[in-house]
């Protein structure tokens, strides 16, 4: 393996890493970090699968005592059971829309001037979301009710965009919805594991035969570095939501979306 390739390997990982869990969307960061660095097609794709795992894995470990307490007590614990059915609840409709959609998305949408307008219209919103008014009626996410946790569950759908950023989709549904900006960055997260590791096994399964044992050594640099940098990035994040509001995401992503669109009319190679 080139020094050149570790350096994609660790780029790649901390894009995806420090991105996956802001609102800001991972998926248009690694089209453009992707392109810059000329390491695109399918082993590329599959690449980015791994890296999101390492990601998934950094949300486990971080609220591995809560995952704990809520694995001890699905059998007694009537509060362990709600939430567990609550994620099982909001998890529905991106599951069912994805296995119906995952195909046509690829095909149409995965693309830069689709990411782009995605990521400056998420922008819009969450400003417009943020100049509202809102009555925050859930303090903490084990308040959460069957029907909050479906709400929720049909917002994040809406990121089978691509652009439109999962974690921003929940969270800022979460806040439509009424929860306090912890209570919603926190579900998001918790949402995060089930839904990504569906939709990892999903991907993987798709598209295993483009693995090779000489490829082990890239994937696990860029894994180990997107776990790492993704346990950062939601630390991180918990800090902030409690500071500060979402507005500065928004501006992010409003520059972020004309600078994706502008690279590919203009430098990126046809």
């Amino acid at each position: 393996m080139s020094t050149f390739e570790i350096f994609q390997a660790i780029i790649l990982g901390l894009v995806e890493g420090l991105t996956e869990f802001l609102p800001i969307s991972s998926t248009g960061h690694l089209i453009i970090a992707g392109d810059m660095l000329g390491y695109t097609g399918e082993q590329a794709k599959t690449f980015s699968i791994v890296i999101q795992l390492g990601a998934i894995l950094a949300v486990c470990w971080h609220y591995r005592v809560r995952l704990l307490e809520l694995a001890n007590g699905l059998v007694h614990d009537r509060p362990s059971q709600r939430f567990v059915f609550n994620l099982i609840l909001a998890i529905c409709p991106s599951a069912l829309l994805g296995l119906t959609l995952h195909r046509y998305i690829k095909h149409y949408l995965f693309n830069p001037t689709s990411v782009a307008v995605a990521l400056v219209i998420g922008g819009l919103v969450i400003l417009l979301v943020e100049r509202k008014e809102r009555h925050v009626r859930i303090a903490d996410m084990d308040e959460l009710s069957w029907k909050d946790a479906l709400k929720i569950g049909f917002a994040q759908a809406v990121s089978l965009i691509p652009g439109v950023s999962r974690s921003g989709a929940t969270i800022i549904g979460g806040l439509l919805f009424g929860l306090s900006r912890r209570a919603a960055t926190e579900f998001s997260f918790f949402l995060a594991i089930p839904t990504m590791f569906l939709a990892t096994g999903y991907d993987l399964f798709s598209s295993w035969q483009s693995l090779s044992a000489g490829d082990f050594p890239f994937f696990l640099i860029g894994f180990v570095v997107a776990f790492m940098s993704a346990l950062l990035a939601i630390r991180g994040l918990l800090w902030y939501v409690a500071h500060h509001d979402f507005r500065l995401f928004a501006y992010y992503r409003i520059a972020f979306g004309i600078l994706v669109l502008s690279y590919f009319i203009f430098l990126a190679q046809p």
